[in-house]
């Protein structure tokens, strides 16, 4: 999200309107339902919440007449699926599998997979004008597979998506010097302004920023000029993945604000949401990345819509390939989302009444593997200083950070001790978001140059790439000091903000979205709290040390 510096508007400083006090109220008092209930046409549960607001608000055209239709199967281990292959010959099937993946891909003409698993499957036309298929009810896994086989994802060849887009103009930051965040005063903010004095910018790492969209390189180079940056054009693997748009060249400037000397790829996220298997085409482009670039820094400003329209074992080829990545060294930061907690609110795809439907997280943000990253408002002093930060919320807008409680995933171990310090029954033994949170306010965002005009840039999907950015400054660190690439970075995180050496995170205890507010300690709308860089740098640094 991007908005036009120009001109001044008036705002509260950390209030929050009473309508959305009460809205506030209302959602943290509602108990998640399920969504599911029992078709009357087939036996089979049929799918509420989000999938069934995507399938009403769609057109249904009928039954299926794709040649092949497919779903994933998540298997209990990585073991060769041979009773799903069996079942699946013997009922017209097939079965794509990979050796040492715990996942499978189940693959038949729409008739066959009706009779076999007992459901409908039709063809919808969508809001936007697009046509998929999808079964109005959710595959139960057959009793004589339960032994190899966990879950069933979901029948559909669609997978909502969306990007930030600009938000209104005519708005100047309050709470920052400049009227928007330079280079040098994102660096100063978050103690990371030691570490670039002393050299450390990135060399050596690789960013890569997956999008939807594309830049200008002259936005880059005017930039790049503008702040006595040198100057940089990107990689790009799969073609520009549409015309300029405030989404990448945000990533982009962001991550070059920060870390100047760090190697910038964008890698075409479109084919993800062309056609049927979305999150298996996620994986494979996750997959093809580590390949490319092992042990980069990833940063998702990007969306695949949210948990509650799946289930997990549609997510497990992207988890898979997050897994396999990190154990070459990569880190993830994936966007928490800007709809304040209610991620499942379903936009240009359908319409969410207020309540407990709309509430959510991003899928792909909600995987324990990745780091999400939520979005806050900064205020610093006339030098750029750090002074204080509140969770990002703004109301009029119906924008805010996102986070809350996983529906798909359970509470992973390095976030055990901080889910016994929400309120009682929050966490319900479930993945907590986000992780960790940076300024994503438009009033107190970073420079951008966009149309070769200056916004100032927000979102968490600002939050996202300034915390990857950082984490490649770190990664230098670590490999001039005899340390090593980072990997997965969640349990080192939790680690330290339960006692390290030097503090590295700034609690944000003031603000909230429209589900939670912030408090003292973790919480579910900024996580552990934003980075102090330097003695996060220093703390992973013992840490490696002590684990060689």
């Amino acid at each position: 999200m991007i908005n036009r510096a120009r001109g001044r508007a008036a705002r509260g400083r950390w209030g929050l309107p009473t309508a959305w006090l009460m809205v506030l109220v209302v959602f943290t008092a509602l108990t998640p339902v399920s969504d599911l209930h029992v078709s009357p046409h087939s036996g089979q549960p049929a799918v509420t919440g989000p999938m069934q607001l995507l399938l009403a608000a769609s057109t249904d055209l009928g039954p299926a007449r794709a040649d092949q239709i497919q779903l994933t199967a998540s298997l209990h281990g990585p073991h060769p699926p041979v009773a799903l292959r069996t079942w699946a010959r013997e009922r017209d099937l097939s079965v794509r599998w990979r050796p040492d993946d715990d996942w499978a891909i189940l693959e038949g003409a729409p008739s066959a997979v009706s009779r076999a698993l007992g459901l409908e499957v039709h063809d919808y036309r969508g809001r936007r004008g697009q046509q998929f298929y999808a079964s109005p009810q959710q595959p139960q896994v057959p009793e004589t597979l339960r032994h190899e086989v966990d879950e069933l994802g979901r029948i559909l060849s669609y997978t909502p998506h969306h990007t930030s887009v600009p938000g209104s103009p005519g708005i100047f930051p309050l709470d920052v010097p400049d009227r928007a965040l330079t280079p040098a005063a994102v660096l100063t903010a978050y103690n990371a302004d030691s570490l670039a004095r002393d050299g450390f910018t990135g060399k050596g790492t690789t960013i890569v920023i997956f999008a939807f969209d594309g830049f200008d390189q002259a936005d880059l180079d005017t930039f790049s000029s503008m702040f006595d940056l040198p100057t940089f054009t990107p990689e790009i693997v799969g073609g520009q993945p549409g015309p300029p748009a405030a989404e990448l060249t945000m990533d982009l400037q962001v991550t070059h604000a920060i870390a100047p000397d760090a190697r910038k790829v964008v890698v075409n996220a479109r084919p993800t949401v062309e056609g049927p298997g979305g999150y298996e085409r996620i994986g494979q482009m996750l997959e093809d990345t580590d390949r490319r670039y092992p042990g980069a820094v990833w940063s998702f400003s990007i969306g695949w819509g949210c948990d509650r329209l799946i289930t997990a074992a549609d997510l497990a080829p992207v988890q898979s390939a997050l897994r396999r990545a990190q154990s070459h060294g990569t880190v993830a930061f994936n966007a928490s989302g800007d709809l304040a907690g209610l991620e499942c609110r379903g936009g240009s795809d359908w319409d969410s009444p207020p309540g407990e439907t709309a509430i959510g997280l991003d899928s792909v943000a909600s995987l324990p593997q990745m780091t999400s990253v939520g979005g806050t408002t900064l205020s610093t002093d006339a030098d750029a200083k750090w002074i204080a930060e509140q969770a990002w919320f703004d109301a009029p807008l119906s924008q805010g950070t996102g986070g809350g409680v996983s529906a798909l995933f359970d509470t992973p171990p390095w976030q055990q001790q901080v889910a016994t310090t929400l309120p009682s029954g929050r966490a319900a033994g479930r993945r907590l978001t986000p992780d960790v949170a940076a300024v994503a306010d438009s009033f107190t965002g970073m420079t951008i140059v966009l149309g070769q005009q200056v916004y100032v840039g927000g979102g968490t999907s600002q939050s996202a790439p300034i915390w990857a950015a950082f984490t490649a400054m770190i990664t230098e660190y670590l490999i001039a000091n005899g340390g090593d690439l980072i990997g997965e970075i969640n349990p080192l995180l939790y680690r330290i903000a339960e006692g390290a050496p030097f503090p590295a995170f700034r609690d944000v205890t003031l603000g909230g979205n429209a589900v939670d507010t912030a408090g003292p300690g973790y919480d579910l709308v900024s996580g552990l709290g934003t980075p102090d860089v330097d003695n996060l740098a220093r703390n992973l640094l013992i840490l490696q040390r002590t684990e060689l």
